[in-house]
């Protein structure tokens, strides 16, 4: 049984490393209490679930690691490339590079450009439905995030 081959006890692991690192990073912190949150609830809290879910799993991978023959691991490295540049592109078209004249796009065009390139790393791309998540998505974040939390952000680049 070789464990580094197994997806979930290694998904288990990168979770209980990431929640252990921000529940130690958050115990300078003060807690309050759950009506008044000081500035390490909210971290310790996270890290402490992140940290108990990733014992859950990798339990769980040990336990298939012993029942199901192992697969290698393989890494994807283009899917991976598509999803950060979706984020990379949709912090560009939102905020814009003034210094090398870059105007900011707004929300709603960053949204669905986020959506549409990290699309490109499905392997089964449908574009009809592709479209239609972007135009959805990117109408319900504009009506989530200006209308209903009230924050001032560009929705289109003439606004």
């Amino acid at each position: 049984m070789k464990l580094s081959h197994n997806k979930n006890v290694l998904a288990g692991l990168m979770f209980m490393v990431f929640g252990g690192a921000f529940f130690i990073g958050a115990l300078d912190y003060s807690l309050g209490s759950g009506a008044r949150m000081g500035p390490g609830y909210f971290p310790r809290m996270l890290g402490g679930l992140l940290f108990v879910l990733g014992i859950i799993i990798a339990i769980e991978g040990f336990i298939e690691a012993k029942k199901s023959p192992d697969e290698p691991i393989g890494w994807h490295i283009m899917p991976m490339v598509w999803l950060l540049g979706a984020v990379g592109a949709f912090g560009i078209l939102l905020a814009g590079i003034p210094a090398f004249g870059v105007p900011a796009m707004g929300l709603v065009a960053a949204a669905a450009a986020m959506i549409i390139i990290a699309s490109i790393a499905a392997q089964d791309k449908k574009w009809k439905e592709i479209i239609i998540s972007a135009v959805v998505l990117s109408t319900f974040c504009a009506l989530a995030f200006v209308k209903g939390l009230g924050l001032q952000m560009k929705l289109f680049p003439w606004s």
